[in-house]
């Protein structure tokens, strides 16, 4: 029997461990056990391991050791930083901008300081998913405290005008968070050359471990703790630290960005090169999101009359892994948020399929989907009603 082919188009959901960051991490766990808050020299040497990988994503990202704090993940990250911010800073306003195609880490953070007293301003995008920064700049009142606006999408990979968009909230003296869980590692990022206050980032989406985020806060701006206990990361966020995965996070960022430059051609030719062949072989087909302005790795194609599940649970048979939106909420019957926010049909948008390339994959890979996807195609749409 002929051995299934395995392929892995779904980074942006999870990425493997890099065998370097394993390497690094296991002294953590084995001989190198300390409790960082420890005054032992078990513990000294937990705190040093941390700190240096603290000072490492902080030069990686253009900020200083004492503005990175490591949280559990990038959900609580973009947690700590809308709520934790505007808590802080109410005093100033209690107005929040947003816009209606953030990762549901952001907007169901925006849902519950509703519930809090906020007000919240949920920006439209185009039919690309891009939000205007004018309308940013509309949206700004006396009362408006902070804006959240993501780097790049999860979905469909475009990637918004970020330091357009800090340069208002500057001139504006609105204090401006940013979700770059997507975009870290895979395009440049710089805290003061974006002009943003607070960046979340996540391990697990550059060959790190999960479990593992970290909250850029620049230097004066203030945030309210959420979880209480002992004084970790500065009073900021308590909890022993996770010594081996923020050794982890620190090497597989350090990895990513020292091969960025190349990966980025070569994951952006491999992405190009599936898009057309999917184009090329397949009819009635609808690429979403930004042609150009979108992360190298990032394809997200929409099939007309058929179901993204279905194509999900076919492609999976043939060894082939991809998703329909983001991983967070798969598994759900309803269209995307994300593409319903850009105008596309209800319909269109339910054969809606992610395909997010990694440092694994290889042009075989991509001959190896296109060999397969459009009989997969035919099939489905064969039993569909609406192709008749």
């Amino acid at each position: 029997m002929e051995k299934t082919r395995k392929v892995y188009l779904d980074h942006n959901a999870t990425t493997p461990l890099h065998p370097e960051v394993i390497k690094a991490m296991m002294l953590y766990y084995g001989e190198e056990y300390g409790n960082p808050s420890s005054v032992h020299r078990y513990g000294q040497l937990a705190n040093n391991a941390m700190e240096e990988a603290r000072e490492k994503v902080a030069g990686l990202i253009g900020a200083s050791p004492k503005e990175i704090i490591f949280t559990g993940s990038g959900t609580e990250a973009d947690n700590l930083a809308i709520k934790g911010i505007a808590l802080a800073n109410k005093t100033r306003g209690k107005h929040i901008i947003t816009s209606s195609v953030e990762h549901h880490a952001v907007l169901n953070t925006c849902k519950y300081m509703k519930k809090e007293g906020f007000r919240v301003t949920y920006l439209p995008v185009d039919k690309y998913g891009l939000v205007n920064p004018d309308d940013v700049k509309g949206a700004i009142t006396k009362d408006t405290v902070l804006i959240s606006i993501m780097t790049a999408n999860n979905e469909t990979g475009t990637i918004q005008p970020v330091r357009e968009i800090g340069k208002i909230a500057k001139k504006k003296d609105v204090i401006f968070h940013t979700d770059a869980v997507q975009a870290v590692g895979k395009v440049p990022v710089d805290v003061d050359k974006m002009n943003v206050d607070a960046l979340s980032l996540s391990g697990h989406k550059f060959y790190g471990p999960k479990g593992i985020g970290v909250l850029y806060l620049r230097k004066g701006t203030r945030i309210k703790s959420l979880i209480l206990g002992g004084h970790h990361e500065k009073n900021r966020r308590a909890g022993t630290e996770n010594v081996p995965s923020i050794v982890g996070l620190s090497m597989a960022l350090e990895i990513a960005l020292q091969k960025m430059e190349k990966e980025s051609v070569r994951l952006t030719g491999l992405r190009d090169l599936l898009s057309k062949g999917i184009s090329d072989r397949i009819e009635k087909t609808h690429l979403m999101g930004h042609p150009e302005k979108r992360v190298p790795n990032t394809l997200n194609i929409c099939f007309e009359w058929v179901e993204g599940e279905s194509i999900i649970l076919n492609l999976d048979l043939k060894g082939i892994a991809v998703s329909s939106g983001s991983a967070c909420t798969s598994g759900t019957l309803s269209a995307s948020h994300v593409l319903k926010a850009m105008g596309v049909d209800p319909a269109l948008a339910q054969g809606s399929i992610r395909f997010s390339l990694g440092m694994s994959n290889t042009k075989e890979d991509i001959n190896y989907v296109l060999d397969v996807l459009p009989e997969i195609i035919s099939r489905i749409r064969a039993m569909s009603p609406l192709s008749k």
